[in-house]
């Protein structure tokens, strides 16, 4: 094994349990969406997407896990408007030409994409010497 397989990332218990929280939360919002439980699934986005935001401020200063925490976070902005256009029934409404009101859903799911593409293709080679630039 060589020195860069050696290097360990070690995340403080406190943040590893708000990310298992974190993934009961969204699971569990993802359930309603399925299960047609309108209500539920909205309010469980306040917890999901807070949860999210929280944990991508407290890595802040680690880019690597900033970059995936705030695509993660738009990820679930993006899943949530969808699911909302679903159960308001708007999701097939004409917004321009042929966009539908849920393929809006695309902003977000764009900009995680467009966070991680900075990171692994301008940030992490301008950054080899990084112990969490995977």
């Amino acid at each position: 094994m060589n020195e860069e397989e050696k290097k360990l990332y070690n995340i403080p218990i406190v943040y590893r349990k708000m990310e298992n929280l974190h993934i009961f939360f969204w699971i569990f919002k993802d359930i309603a969406w399925c299960m047609g439980f309108t209500w539920l699934g909205i309010a469980m986005i306040i917890p999901t997407l807070t949860i999210s935001f929280i944990i991508a401020w407290r890595t802040r200063h680690i880019v690597y896990e900033l970059c995936h925490n705030l695509a993660i976070s738009v990820w679930i902005m993006a899943n949530s408007f969808w699911m909302c256009t679903e159960f308001f029934g708007v999701d097939t409404t004409i917004v321009a030409g042929t966009i539908t009101v849920k393929q809006l859903a695309m902003i977000p799911f764009i900009t995680g994409v467009i966070i991680l593409a900075y990171y692994y293709l301008i940030y992490k080679p301008r950054h080899k010497h990084e112990v969490a630039s995977f």
